[in-house]
């Protein structure tokens, strides 16, 4: 990829498990984040993730300042249900026509759990509803340019002996039941001119190493500049965790920002490691990156 720049990158976090104390703002077990990317000759409004309840993400969205009709085109990180549920009404308040919807080829796989009892997991809003409602499908594992600057990840190689998906999901292949290691796990990333690379993750099931691995590789020189979204270390041992920060500093990112799925000790153990340069994620959090 040729190295492109953005001017000026604005993330509002519309939806996560938490809220700051007085707010107004309502929080739900999903994420989704609204980003203004801006580069020297247009802006794109992308809504990456779509959290689980729109009555919940549209609330914030109204709360925010945000237009819900300006949004341009959606990004999906995976298909499990907190990240996808609502696209349909979503559609419909945006009210455009062919709106790229931008995700892996397996996004409509069947993901389910098994212990403690059989529960789907995977994406509950039709193909067809979200194609009457004029949203376009954009499938592709290959990273993909959505402005100059502004690339989905791609599929995530997996690298580290250490990451794994974080969960025990299961899927049907070829009639069999097999594990599903959820490789339609995606990231977006950008790179701000003057500043670096900033990721936006939904769960890390790809495992977040691996993810800054990937994006290192789209905008080659570019340094880290931050992390922001989930890291899906809520049930790993506290080994597992420490070896995912201590690799994580070896990127020196300037911030990192983690919530939703990361958990509460890995969330210190990151405050433990980056001190201020790490900030715990929450509905309304904004990170505003310009370019120098």
């Amino acid at each position: 990829m040729k190295k492109h720049f953005l001017n000026h990158l604005r993330i509002i976090t519309v939806a996560e498990d938490s809220v700051t104390y007085g707010s107004d703002l309502w929080g739900q077990h999903g994420i989704s984040f609204f980003l203004e990317a801006t580069n020297e000759s247009s802006t794109q409004n992308i809504i990456f993730d779509v959290g689980q309840n729109y009555q919940a993400l549209k609330h914030n969205m109204d709360v925010l300042g945000i237009n819900v009709q300006k949004i341009d085109a959606v990004v999906l990180s995976h298909s499990h249900r907190d990240h996808t549920t609502g696209l349909v009404p979503l559609l419909q308040d945006v009210g455009k026509t062919n709106v790229p919807i931008i995700a892996h080829p397996d996004i409509f796989h069947s993901s389910f759990i098994i212990e403690p009892s059989l529960k789907y997991a995977g994406m509950r809003e039709r193909k067809d509803l979200i194609g009457l409602n004029e949203g376009r499908f954009i499938l592709t594992s290959d990273p993909l340019s959505i402005l100059p600057g502004l690339s989905t990840s791609g599929e995530i190689p997996r690298i580290t002996d250490f990451e794994d998906p974080g969960l025990a999901l299961y899927m049907i292949r070829n009639g069999k039941l097999v594990q599903d290691k959820v490789f339609d796990d995606m990231s977006l990333v950008a790179n701000v001119r003057g500043k670096g690379i900033i990721i936006l993750t939904g769960c890390s099931h790809a495992g977040v190493v691996n993810i800054v691995k990937q994006a290192l590789t789209l905008f080659p020189g570019a340094p880290l500049e931050g992390i922001v979204g989930g890291f899906h270390l809520v049930d790993a041992s506290r080994d597992k965790i420490n070896k995912v920060i201590d690799a994580l500093t070896e990127f020196h990112p300037q911030w990192i920002s983690a919530g939703h799925c990361t958990g509460f000790e890995a969330q210190m153990a990151l405050v433990e490691k980056f001190g201020s340069r790490f900030t715990p994620l929450h509905s309304g959090s904004i990170f505003d990156i310009q370019s120098q």
